[in-house]
């Protein structure tokens, strides 16, 4: 609303819409609904949203990107900054297919609030969810409960629409990176001592984001890891092997077309250490390109991120 004596010249539906990430259908389907509007209408002369009303539609934006319904977070917006914000609600996602491998059985929540906030493109929102989920559930449940259900749901969204929504399947996996990687990269353990545990995909397997959450989960841990990330060519894979020595190899494919068997057969065989004391890795192989049962020169096949993680503790502590 226009305060008395200003000459605030207001902003039209569109360029709030814009300004939010939200579309003008979304603004006026709100204005209709529960009166999230322009206070002041002159008739006859488009809408201008001035100061006070922006204000309330921000309320409004930021409650439902974390999950409140729109009509309570209405109700909240109308009210003004004297009423404090509720706590997200918890809003599991109904569970509509099945867990993919690598993801622990048991219970989800979606975190609708960070995929509502990824539509609208709000990268602080997302920042702000992604970051509090770590800190309070760790890095196996944060990927589980919130990350990976918030990817799926973006990318069945692009896949439904071409590609409408590429742009939001970016931006979710770049700010999930992110946060991945400072877990990573700041352990608040001291690292165990012990040979480390090097982490790559395939040689053209670009999906590297399972991997980060290993390198997270094991940082959480104090395991020491080397992290190579994706579409790591056989001899560089090799070569890296054998000068660093690692107590354990995870290999990550997504596809059966990047699941090359014979690179892990060869990192397998690979040994290091004077005659009669050589030692070699443990080698395992994570990722739905495996398919059910896994290369047979695998020492193990995990199925989820904390199997993978307590596969790798063994490896370094034997």
């Amino acid at each position: 609303m226009r305060t008395p004596g200003t000459t605030d010249p207001g902003l039209p539906t569109g360029a709030v819409a814009r300004l939010f990430g939200v579309s003008p259908t979304t603004v006026r389907s709100w204005e209709r609904r529960y009166g999230i509007g322009p206070a002041d209408q002159e008739p006859g002369r488009h809408r201008r949203w001035h100061a006070g009303d922006v204000a309330v539609l921000e309320t409004m934006c930021r409650l439902t990107s974390r999950g409140l319904p729109p009509g309570e977070a209405a109700r909240i917006a109308l009210a003004g900054p004297d009423r404090p914000d509720p706590s997200p609600p918890a809003d599991p996602l109904p569970p509509a297919d099945p867990l993919p491998p690598f993801l622990p059985d048991g219970e989800r929540s979606a975190g609708r609030g960070l995929t509502r906030a990824a539509l609208r493109l709000d990268a602080p929102e997302v920042a702000r969810v992604l970051g509090e989920a770590v800190r309070s559930l760790g890095t196996v449940r944060a990927w589980t409960e919130v990350m990976a259900p918030a990817l799926r749901a973006a990318g069945r969204r692009w896949a439904a629409d071409g590609e409408q929504y590429v742009e939001v399947e970016h931006l979710l996996s770049w700010q999930v990176s992110a946060v991945l990687r400072s877990t990573a990269l700041h352990p608040t353990v001291p690292v165990l001592p012990g040979p480390p545990v090097l982490l790559a995909a395939m040689p053209g397997e670009q999906h590297s984001l399972p991997l980060e959450a290993v390198a997270a989960g094991a940082a959480e841990r104090g395991l020491p890891l080397r992290m190579l990330g994706a579409a790591v060519p056989a001899r560089a894979l090799l070569d890296a092997q054998r000068r660093i020595g690692p107590s354990a190899v995870l290999l990550w494919s997504q596809t059966p077309q990047t699941a090359e068997h014979r690179l892990v057969r060869l990192v397998a065989e690979a040994a290091w250490g004077q005659r009669g004391a050589r030692t070699g890795s443990v080698v395992l192989t994570a990722g739905p390109g495996w398919g059910p049962t896994g290369p047979a020169a695998a020492s193990a096949v995990p199925r989820s991120l904390t199997a993978a993680l307590d596969l790798a503790t063994r490896a370094v502590t034997r």
